[in-house]
């Protein structure tokens, strides 16, 4: 049977999210403002569940149906038959998010559609699910318009950007779904040289080394879909099989990063440690000002500091135009991606943008500047 899902990505990512997904085997892929919508067999919610570098997670839409109040949406969540998707013992979660939605509270909707869940079951079994808000076995999410709701069931369990192996961090980490959108973004492949010279608990460098070796990004976590009672253990354990048996063994790799603090390049090696990758990634203390191009070309990619770690913004200011004398002095040959909140950015690092791509990091506003380094010929 032909399954409806929705893939939520980090703004900014659909596109990119709608063609990774067609590549994983999704039909009827439909890009909308936060995520894609697409179609397939079941066990396709396992193979992107698994493989997806950009989604956040992977929700299987149950019912869609108009509304007027609060009574309609506890009707359409009591019609469904949850008994059939996951047993009484299992914990649950309701989430709601909304656009134009008339209804007053969201919070009341929310509690609708947890009765309406444990009203059916308390009719099937006279048990109810509990509630788990931090760390439920089965998440149920819905999403209101102004007329039309929509029900879903996550797949996924913890999002997916949680690879199951970053477990130090830094001030303000990138997300790790959204590094990989940048990553693909810059046009950066396996094999061209990679920098981060400023790459903290080493983001970037991890989802450049496990896209180099093809490590499947949920090969080391567990998903929701295991807790549903149509499991198939067996085609899972297949596609996990052929996943492992697909990744290239551990070498060194031309992955560079560096930081200026000592505490971010130890979490770096530790996250790198605990993914069985150190050895491909190529580690040292440096500050951005004083580094020098590790190869005669390449891509360099940046988070660039939030004023809490380099200071006040007038910091950041004197920051921008020496690191714009770096690129252009040392990384000629070089396509430098350089990702930020800060929209004056642009303005003091004095070289031209090439191209610029808005994208959100949770809720903050960034942009993703390109820089084409050509020796000489780049300051404006």
């Amino acid at each position: 049977m032909r399954e409806n899902f929705f893939a939520p990505c980090p703004r900014g990512l659909e596109a990119v999210l709608g063609n990774e997904l067609n590549t994983l085997g999704a039909q009827e892929i439909r890009t909308v403002d936060g995520g894609v919508h697409f179609a397939g067999e079941w066990l396709l919610s396992y193979r992107i569940n698994l493989h997806s570098r950009i989604a956040s997670r992977i929700l299987w839409r149950v019912a869609s149906a108009d509304y007027r109040n609060e009574q309609n949406i506890y009707d359409t969540a009591y019609a469904l038959p949850w008994g059939d998707w996951f047993d009484v013992s299992r914990t649950i979660r309701v989430k709601v998010t909304a656009i134009k939605c008339p209804l007053k509270s969201l919070d009341f909707a929310t509690l609708k559609i947890k009765d309406a869940v444990c009203d059916k079951f308390r009719k099937l079994c006279n048990e109810r699910p509990s509630v788990d808000t931090r760390e439920p076995d089965i998440r149920i999410h819905a999403f209101l318009e102004q007329s039309r709701m929509t029900l879903y069931v996550d797949t996924s369990g913890d999002a997916l950007f949680k690879r199951g192996v970053r477990q130090h961090t830094n001030i303000a980490p990138l997300r790790e779904n959204l590094a990989a959108g940048i990553l693909h973004l810059a046009g950066w492949q396996p094999g061209t040289p990679l920098l981060d010279p400023m790459c903290g608990s080493g983001t970037f460098l991890i989802e450049a080394a496990q896209i180099s070796l093809n490590i499947a990004p949920g090969i080391g976590r567990s998903f929701a879909f295991e807790k549903l009672k149509n499991f198939d253990a067996a085609a899972w354990n297949s596609i996990r099989a052929e996943a492992l048996a697909a990744q290239k063994p551990v070498s060194e790799l031309p992955i560079y990063g560096s930081d200026l603090y000592g505490d971010a390049l130890k979490a770096a090696h530790r996250n790198l440690e605990e993914a069985g990758i150190r050895q491909t990634v190529e580690l040292k203390q440096a500050n951005v000002l004083e580094i020098s191009a590790p190869a005669d070309h390449g891509v360099l990619v940046a988070n660039l500091p939030y004023g809490e770690r380099m200071g006040e913004l007038s910091e950041l200011e004197a920051l921008y135009p020496k690191l714009g004398d770096v690129l252009k002095k040392k990384f000629g040959g070089w396509n430098a991606y350089l990702f930020t909140s800060d929209l004056r950015m642009p303005k003091f690092i004095r070289l031209s943008v090439s191209r610029r791509t808005p994208l959100f990091n949770g809720a903050i506003e960034c942009r993703l500047f390109e820089y084409k380094m050509v020796a000489g010929s780049n300051r404006s």
